[in-house]
């Protein structure tokens, strides 16, 4: 997969055309909390494809093949100490997650990409919208939140997956571990084992780094509630949330869709935090009708 240089971190990305040489609309998709470029399904690139966009996703720095910065080792003591309103020197922050992927975008010559982000990278993706709207054509945040500690709270099953780390040494071990929390965070009605074994294979080729997440975890933390921040978002804005996401629950994304102005918001009841197949025309649909409105609106 082709690598861009950004500042002194490496991303790994990978791009598809709609196969218009004039049609610019892009479609950047920003995964979350350790999760590469492979979380979102193909589905979903090719439907979008389909429907007339250019798609971009990468890997987060800290996730897959981009940048790892194993010099910098975060401990659990770190997180304790965010929580208990302690500081800890950030090897990066959400803003420079975000700033990562408009230098990428800037890289490839992409003046403006409506911005999606599931979970960590909604987070991420509300940044890109609040520190450079007139790159922002549009902004979809996932199953993601505010920030404030009183909404989108994970549910006690929610908790102990985001809690326990993934294996590296042992395939076997990786693979029971990752199934485990893949069926407390995935819609339950369409959970495949198999299917889902066989795309951890996918993930653990790709890259699993654990020390990451917890970096990235950090910077989740200590960027705190954004509910003010984000009233000053001003590009069109859609909120898509399942209704059984038991790592970030509903009520964080009802709080995102409130905090932007005129922010609309789709709930789907079976969903959880994933993006069955079964739901994946109706949420490329939604993207697809949102850019389309939002490009409307700005030409």
């Amino acid at each position: 997969m082709p690598e861009a240089d950004v500042g002194g971190v490496a991303l790994h990305y990978e791009a598809w055309s709609a196969g218009d040489a004039g049609h610019r609309e892009v479609v950047h998709l920003i995964h979350g909390l350790g999760a590469p470029r492979l979380r979102w399904p193909q589905a979903l690139v090719d439907a979008l494809v389909d429907r007339g966009f250019d798609v971009l996703a990468h890997d987060n720095r800290d996730s897959g093949r981009s940048t790892v910065l194993h010099d910098r080792p975060m401990g659990g003591g770190a997180v304790r100490r965010l929580l208990e309103g302690g500081e800890v020197d950030l090897p990066y922050t959400l803003r420079d997650l975000a700033d990562d992927a408009v230098a990428l975008q800037a890289h490839l010559g992409i003046d403006r990409a409506h911005v999606v982000g599931a979970s960590m990278g909604g987070m991420i993706a509300q940044h890109v919208a609040m520190a450079h709207p007139r790159r922002t054509a549009s902004l979809v945040s996932i199953m993601s939140t505010t920030g404030a500690r009183d909404v989108g709270r994970a549910t006690e099953e929610g908790t102990r997956v985001l809690l326990t780390p993934l294996p590296t040494e042992d395939l076997d071990e990786y693979l029971s571990v990752a199934l485990a929390s893949r069926r407390v965070t995935a819609s339950p009605d369409y959970f495949d084992e198999d299917e889902m074994r066989e795309h951890l294979l996918e993930l653990w080729e790709h890259g699993v780094h654990p020390a990451g997440t917890v970096r990235q975890f950090l910077a989740i933390l200590a960027d705190g509630d954004r509910t003010e921040r984000l009233r000053a978002v001003a590009v069109p804005t859609l909120v898509i949330h399942g209704a059984l996401d038991p790592l970030i629950t509903l009520s964080g994304g009802e709080a995102t869709a409130a905090a932007v102005p005129g922010a609309e918001l789709l709930v789907i009841d079976d969903m959880a935090h994933d993006i069955p197949l079964p739901h994946v025309p109706r949420v490329a649909d939604a993207i697809a009708e949102h850019a389309r409105a939002a490009t409307a609106a700005r030409t």
